[in-house]
């Protein structure tokens, strides 16, 4: 089977702070990918450095595409492409309705003219399996939606934009168990329908309910650092990551610990000297 993405050796920084590590990743088409892993581990980092966001720039390594390399690539050509990122806190758009945004990504996509009838009726089916209301349609792209409607939003476009691979970051978070649900059933018949490849960033285990898990992958500090089958998703919400973390990975934190510890202190002594002096000049000059 041609593998789909191949990540080989990646590295990225976001200003001076260097975030993913040597990251190599397989995911082959149809495929279904989850990454979890400590708040703070690098996971949005590497769903955003996928799709080329220009906050984070990649100092070393490769990302292959389709067999093609896209490590340049700018957000919207990686689009083009067939990547598609969800986002953990979707964005307001203001004068711009959903149904809008939808038609135009989808023409910017294709490069090709949609007929708007048939759009028009994909989009209502879309939105029945989402359970959205069909006049969030005309409403401005996230403009007063509830957590919820945000997220269905998401996998609409999703539904609609049939990319080849998706990133889904946080999907589920701060939904409640009917959202989960309807989201997970969107999710589903993407892959029901498109065939789609997944890489899908989570805490939670609702979500995945309705899908077939083919690796689990946790990230630390900007590693991955274990990989395993479907069953380790549970294995992980049941006893933490802890067994999975490298002692190197440990020390490291530990070390860092004590050093923030030190500085502390030797900050408190400096300031408190500092008081003591004040106070000795302040009598001195009486």
């Amino acid at each position: 089977m041609a593998e789909l993405l191949t990540i080989q050796n990646l590295c990225a920084d976001i200003g001076t702070k260097s975030i993913l590590r040597d990251i190599n990743l397989t995911i082959n088409p149809g495929e279904t990918h989850v990454l979890m892993g400590p708040n703070g581990a690098g996971k949005s980092t590497l769903g955003y450095t996928l799709m080329g966001s220009p906050e984070y720039t990649i100092t070393g390594g490769k990302i292959l595409f389709n067999g093609k390399d896209i490590t340049e690539f700018t957000a919207d050509l990686r689009a083009k492409e067939g990547i598609f990122l969800s986002f953990q806190e979707p964005l307001e758009v203001p004068g711009v309705s959903l149904e809008s945004f939808i038609r135009s990504s989808m023409q910017q996509v294709t490069g090709q003219k949609i007929k708007l009838m048939q759009f028009s009726k994909e989009l209502e089916k879309n939105m029945d399996i989402l359970k959205m209301n069909h006049s969030y349609a005309e409403r401005d792209l996230n403009v007063g939606f509830s957590g919820g409607e945000k997220k269905k939003s998401e996998i609409l476009q999703l539904l609609m934009l049939k990319p080849k691979f998706a990133i889904l970051d946080e999907t589920d978070s701060g939904l409640d168990v009917d959202a989960c649900r309807t989201v997970s059933k969107g999710i589903e018949e993407y892959m029901k329908s498109v065939g789609g490849s997944l890489l899908i960033i989570t805490h939670s285990t609702r979500i995945l309910e309705s899908l077939k898990v083919d690796k689990t992958h946790i990230m630390v500090k900007g590693k991955l650092v274990h990989t395993g089958d479907g069953s380790l998703v549970q294995e992980i919400n049941e006893n933490g990551f802890d067994k999975f973390i490298p002692q190197e990975i440990k020390d490291e934190e530990r070390k860092a610990a004590l050093a923030a510890a030190a500085k502390a202190a030797m900050d408190a002594i400096k300031n408190s000297v500092s008081k003591e002096d004040l106070q000795d000049q302040l009598k001195g000059s009486k």
